[in-house]
């Protein structure tokens, strides 16, 4: 039984470490959105709320406009907007469309487990 316990607080105190490191990575996040109106403001708000929510400090968010950016927008092949892309860390995540289940994203960008 001592091997077991043993076993269990490693894992527990690995589990702890890679939390931490977790939460000290840097999110690099662009979204693309196009123009102004009532969809690309609700996706800005729940991003930015997630991001508030979940990585405080820990985030940069950038907020692209396709039709005042049209290069940038070409450059990273969005055909849809709203656009969510996570940059860092990696691996490179894109999430299209409506940005309402923060579920999805919070699974998508590694802040929650699959259920």
């Amino acid at each position: 039984m001592a091997k077991r316990s043993a076993v269990r607080s490693s894992t527990a105190e690995f589990e702890k470490a890679a939390k931490a490191a977790h939460k000290a990575e840097k999110y690099v996040l662009r979204l693309y959105v196009a123009g102004i109106n009532v969809r690309s403001s609700a996706a800005i708000r729940t991003v930015m709320a997630i991001c508030e929510e979940n990585l405080k400090d820990h985030y940069e968010l950038e907020i692209i406009d396709v039709y005042k950016q049209p290069t940038l927008a070409k450059g990273e092949q969005i055909i849809a907007a709203p656009t969510l892309i996570k940059k860092l860390p990696q691996p490179l995540r894109r999430f299209i469309g409506d940005m309402a289940d923060k579920e999805r994203i919070l699974v998508g960008l590694d802040l929650r487990p699959k259920k």
